[in-house]
């Protein structure tokens, strides 16, 4: 498969997996997990070629290890970025001190205000490493990376999981938690 091909169907594999299984007739469980032979059936039904050989190439190839499979390998899910209901079964971890959000620049006012919220999202992302946070944040616009003092957040009460594959998930971001890369504005 090339790259081209690969991108595409990562990012519709995704799009059945995260938010709308329905697109294809499959059904997630309550933890996100979907059978892939029922799944493999499903996408071919729909005109998206794919056997199980092309599937493991695809998740083992994702960068952002975006699916992770069942210990069993009958099953896969989506690591994290739901907006159908599901639960992930994460367990609470306390996490480092400062973690990182990479977003575009136009949307860094309305963050100083209301702080990061997860939206049509279960949490809100966050990475271990700047330059992730670069790359998320240059998906759409010019990238702000945002230092979220995540240390203090737990102290205060905040609940931290960590997904399968090493995304940092909270409910939501208050703006006293975040530092900004440059200083407000005068009316704010």
């Amino acid at each position: 498969m090339n790259p081209k091909d690969q991108t595409r169907l990562s990012k519709f594999l995704s799009l059945v997996l995260r938010h709308q299984p329905e697109q294809v007739g499959i059904t997630l469980d309550r933890a996100g997990w979907v059978e892939i032979e029922a799944l493999l059936a499903a996408l071919n039904q729909h005109g998206c070629q794919l056997d199980r050989e092309g599937l493991d190439a695809l998740v083992r190839a994702s960068d952002k290890q975006r699916f992770a499979l069942s210990v069993d390998g009958l099953r896969i899910r989506a690591s994290q970025g739901h907006s159908v209901s599901v639960d992930l079964q994460y367990e609470p971890q306390p996490p480092p001190e400062l973690l990182y959000h990479g977003t575009p620049a136009r949307f860094v006012d309305a963050i100083r205000r209301q702080g990061l919220l997860k939206l049509q999202r279960h949490h809100v992302h966050l990475s271990a490493e700047e330059a992730t946070a670069v790359r998320v944040g240059q998906r759409r616009g010019t990238a702000v990376v945002l230092t979220i003092r995540t240390g203090e957040m737990r102290r205060s009460g905040h609940t931290f999981y960590r997904s399968a594959n090493g995304v940092w998930l909270v409910d939501h971001v208050p703006p006293q938690f975040i530092e900004f890369p440059y200083p407000t504005t005068k009316d704010e």
